[in-house]
């Protein structure tokens, strides 16, 4: 883990981030984990889980990982992005722990279970 902000990553690298951040969402797939991928501003976004996300500037990937109460700065963790499924395993680390510490509300898992599905559906 490592105390450096994002922006102090060198972001930037413009069009290379949103096929890197694809490159990580296809690798999260092939672990069963499913992700969302937004880009602007020369950077992308991978969206996981509630409280990780993963940004990419097309060179590296990096994401959240706790708080330095001491410091009181947060924690990130990188990864190279030319490694996309290496960083996607790290990443699924962080999100099973999250998994752990934040299961979906009754009403979303509700809903992706299916069980919510038709009354959802109903309610049209």
């Amino acid at each position: 883990m490592s105390a450096t902000p994002p922006e102090a990553l060198n972001p930037g690298s413009g069009p290379h981030a949103p096929a890197a951040a694809e490159q990580l969402r296809d690798e999260l797939e092939t672990l069963g984990i499913h992700a969302d991928v937004h880009e602007g501003y020369g950077m992308a976004l991978v969206s996981v889980w509630v409280g990780l996300v993963v940004w990419c500037d097309g060179e590296r990937y990096w994401w959240r990982t706790g708080w330095d109460a001491q410091r009181r700065r947060v924690l990130y963790a990188w990864h190279s992005a030319v490694e996309p499924a290496r960083a996607a395993r790290r990443v699924a680390l962080r999100y099973a722990d999250l998994r752990a510490n934040h299961p979906l509300s009754e009403v979303i898992a509700d809903v992706t279970s299916g069980a919510g599905a038709a009354a959802v559906d109903g309610a049209r």
